[in-house]
Order: C-alpha cells, then sequence, then structure tokens
C-alpha cells in the first residue's frame, strides 16, 4: 500500500463528505434541533456511516471475486485505456453541471428541507439518504475500483474502508464540536452555511465529478505511460 494510493483515496473521501447527505442534511439537522438533540444527528451519522461501510464490504467482496476471475483481464492495457476514457468523459461531464449552463438553461433550482425526528426517522433519514446518493457516489465507487485494483487483501482494505468512512462523516462531527464549544455565536455562520450549500449544491456535484474524473485519469495515465 502506497502513500500515493493513501492520499488519492483521502482526497475521494473529502470530496465525499461535501455531499449533501453527508455535510448538507447534518448542518440542516445541526440548526434545527437544540443542543440536547445532538444525539440525534449522531444517530443519523452513525447510519449513513455504517450504511456505506457495508456497501463497500460488499462491493469489495464482489469486486474481488470478480478480479480473482477477469483480474489479468481489469489489470490490462485495454482495461486502463477505458478507465482513462471514463476519467475524461466524468470531468468534461462537471461542465454540463455547472450552475452558470443550468441558470441560462432555465432550470429551476431543488431544494431539500430535512426535519429533525426522533431516533427511528433519523435512522430512516440516514438510509434515505445512503439509497439516494449510491447512484451518484462516485467518489465512493472511484475509490472502491482503485482498492480493488491495487489488489490490497481484506486485513489492508477494511481499515482503510473504515478510516474512508470515518472521513466522510468529520465536517459535521466537527461542527458539531465547534456549536458545543461556542454556543449562538456559531448559529449565524452555520445558517450562512446551510444557505451556501443549497444555493451550490450544482457546483459541488460538478466538482465532485471533475475531481473524480482527474483520479481516474491520473491513475489510468501513470499505468500507462509512466
Amino acid at each position: 500500500m502506497t502513500l500515493a494510493l493513501l492520499l488519492t483515496l483521502a482526497a475521494l473521501a473529502v470530496v465525499d463528505s461535501t455531499s449533501f447527505g453527508t455535510l448538507g442534511i447534518p448542518i440542516y439537522l445541526l440548526l434545527s434541533s437544540d443542543r440536547s438533540r445532538s444525539s440525534r444527528l449522531l444517530i443519523y451519522l452513525a447510519t449513513v456511516a455504517v450504511f456505506y461501510f457495508l456497501v463497500g464490504v460488499a462491493l469489495m467482496l464482489g469486486l474481488a471475486t470478480a478480479m480473482d476471475a477477469f483480474g489479468d483481464v481489469l489489470r490490462s492495457r485495454p482495461a486502463y485505456i477505458v478507465q482513462l476514457v471514463l476519467g475524461v468523459g466524468l470531468f468534461a461531464l462537471s461542465f454540463r453541471f455547472d450552475p452558470k449552463r443550468r441558470a441560462k438553461l432555465g432550470k429551476p433550482e431543488r431544494t431539500f428541507e430535512p426535519r429533525v425526528g426522533g431516533p427511528r426517522v433519523m435512522v430512516l433519514l440516514g438510509l434515505t439518504a445512503g439509497v439516494l446518493e449510491v447512484a451518484t457516489m462516485l467518489p465512493y465507487l472511484a475509490a472502491i475500483g482503485i482498492m480493488t485494483t491495487s489488489g490490497l487483501a481484506t486485513a489492508q482494505w477494511l481499515p482503510v474502508l473504515a478510516a474512508y468512512v470515518l472521513i466522510m462523516i468529520l465536517p459535521p462531527l466537527a461542527l458539531m464540536g465547534l456549536r458545543a464549544a461556542a454556543g449562538g455565536r456559531l448559529e449565524p455562520k452555520l445558517e450562512r452555511l446551510r444557505a451556501w450549500i443549497s444555493k451550490h449544491s450544482a457546483s459541488m456535484l460538478s466538482w465532485a465529478l471533475a475531481i473524480v474524473g482527474f483520479l481516474l485519469a491520473r491513475d489510468a495515465a501513470v499505468y500507462l505511460f509512466f
């Protein structure tokens, strides 16, 4: 396991930590609940983390089986060419989600206002957010693919996967700590952050596609040309 691999996975985890499910919804929940109910946000974050981790384990085991059968093919030059094309394609696709371009096309902005409920509601909200983001969790899928093609043993990728998921939920945990330490002084800043995330959600998706595309293309380019 190389430092370059760990840095690539860490970069993908940071991108994943800015998604609506891992940052946007927690900020809404943080603003919608008092400090005595912060445990409900923890339930939500724990649900999201466990969901992502279990999905990752399932994908790693499934991809590991595929690697046993088709490992030579997936590590071949044609496979890396396909990965390079996919990375470049995702990078190009990111420009389609540019907010200015969406405004020119007259597409309305989408908003989502989750509400705080009991523990069961928080678990359901976490599962719903996870399921809805499965199709768009490109950084996570890219990380799974990179770990699989790197030929890591289970004892290696399992803690790396757990660390990846932990990085994903670190920003809202840090905000919870800051809120507890700063009291009401942090509320206006959180409200501005919530409004910023809502306004720039399309831009965040565009950047996520661009970063994932770049990392996939870079990984393939290293194999093909260096």
